[in-house]
């Protein structure tokens, strides 16, 4: 396994990020286990979850599968640098109630406790903000945070999906405050999804923040997609953002064009996507979400690829970039 400096940060993480999204609604307690001593032993060090993972009635329940995974021992906590995400409404069905949501001070205290208590654990590695709230000023969010820091239950923050300006405004407050700031920013970043080349990586890179694609196969849509149509098995791509590209004849013959080329070079279209990421500046590493040990096993090929120039030129034919900021869209 090769591992980088997570953005200015003296911390080691793993080229691979082990998501934990489908554990428990798609992968049950001990295969979800499996999968992450699976990964640990291969190297992977940087797991990322979320506290409303498990969804609906089991929001939470992510959480608590990597709590029971850490109570077994082995140093598993310890080798673990763990991230989580706070945001979303964690109120249960019938109980909804002001500030159970958000970035609000108020939340972001009640959200660490909860992940805590649900994780087993003391401190989380990297502390997430999955979604940018409108209504909470920095100054707010980072007096909750720096008090998380000094009590010791946070040690780093990052943000995701956040625009390239929302990056800005974040460590310039921090810098103002004496604060820390983001170390890492996780996006939607793939060869079928470049927006984020043209503010949110440069933001990132100016900021010192590392970026952590997610979605890399895009619903499973650069996973050789065309390929298990055929054979019946691509259930994945039927809704959400692939079955909107394969629905439509430029993108279904752009990912047809895609498949070819790789075919011609015998290589696994999964495989090529995370090694593609894996290649592009200013990446700390891919999110994987397996849902079996061979998607995983996949995965950790994909760390060993290293694709050829004339491959990396012929993926840019198909899938081009938007360009840099401002050139993309001025003169």
């Amino acid at each position: 396994m090769e591992y980088t400096q997570l953005g200015r940060t003296g911390l080691k993480v793993s080229r691979l990020v082990l998501g934990t999204m489908n554990f428990g609604p798609q992968t049950d307690e001990a295969a979800s286990h499996a999968i992450m001593d699976t990964a640990l032993d291969a190297g992977v060090n940087f797991f990322d979850t979320a506290n409303v993972y498990g969804w609906g009635a089991d929001k939470g329940r992510t959480e608590e599968i990597l709590g029971t995974w850490f109570a077994q021992g082995g140093n598993r906590r310890e080798r673990t640098v763990l991230a989580t995400k706070v945001y979303g409404d964690m109120a249960t069905e019938g109980a909804a109630w002001p500030n159970q949501s958000r970035l609000s001070a108020l939340n972001i205290r009640r959200a660490v406790d909860a992940s805590l208590k649900r994780l087993g654990t003391d401190y989380i590695d990297l502390y997430q903000f999955h979604h940018v709230d409108r209504s909470t000023p920095w100054d707010e969010i980072w007096q909750a945070v720096d008090v998380l820091v000094q009590q010791g239950k946070i040690l780093y923050t990052g943000s995701s999906n956040h625009a390239g300006w929302h990056i800005a405004q974040a460590n310039e407050t921090a810098a103002r405050r004496g604060s820390y700031g983001l170390v890492s920013e996780q996006c939607l970043y793939n060869l079928a999804e470049r927006r984020a080349e043209m503010e949110v990586i440069p933001a990132a890179q100016g900021y010192g923040l590392g970026v952590i694609p997610w979605s890399p196969l895009h619903g499973g849509l650069l996973g050789g997609a065309l390929r298990k149509e055929r054979e019946g098995g691509a259930a994945r791509t039927a809704t959400g953002r692939a079955a909107d590209t394969l629905g439509d004849p430029v993108g279904r013959a752009q990912i047809q064009r895609y498949e070819d080329l790789l075919d011609k070079h015998g290589l696994e279209p999964g495989e090529v996507a995370l090694a593609w990421l894996l290649s592009r500046p200013g990446v700390t590493g891919p999110i994987v979400g397996p849902r079996t040990g061979e998607q995983l096993a996949s995965a950790l090929r994909a760390v060993e690829l290293k694709l050829s120039d004339e491959v990396l030129s012929a993926l840019d034919v198909i899938f081009p970039g938007p360009g840099a900021s401002p050139e993309a869209f001025a003169w």
